[in-house]
């Protein structure tokens, strides 16, 4: 009896350190970006989740957070037209 519950409690704890952590807001902890630029929020589409939109260094380009009906996800800032969002010195805009 007593390993049987050892056994559950470990398997509880094994698969509570399989979760990313989240901050109240439902968004992956990290640190702390920069607000978005009011020429961004101009030029980007409507359907978007602005408030998660980050600046990634990797690319140079928006992203935001989707919150679909199964998980949340990182898709890249797009304008009206379906163009991504970069910096000028993006390797997506300048190749």
């Amino acid at each position: 009896m007593k390993s049987r519950h050892l056994a559950q409690g470990s398997l509880v704890l094994v698969l509570g350190g399989c979760s990313p952590s989240f901050d109240q807001g439902g968004r992956g902890t990290e640190r702390a970006e920069a607000p978005v630029p009011e020429a961004v929020i101009q030029i980007a589409a409507p359907y978007q989740d602005l408030a998660t939109a980050r600046l990634r260094t990797e690319d140079g380009c928006y992203w935001y957070l989707h919150s679909g009906p199964v998980e949340t996800t990182l898709l890249p800032l797009r304008t009206v037209e379906g163009r991504p969002i970069c910096t000028a010195s993006s390797p997506a805009v300048s190749g």
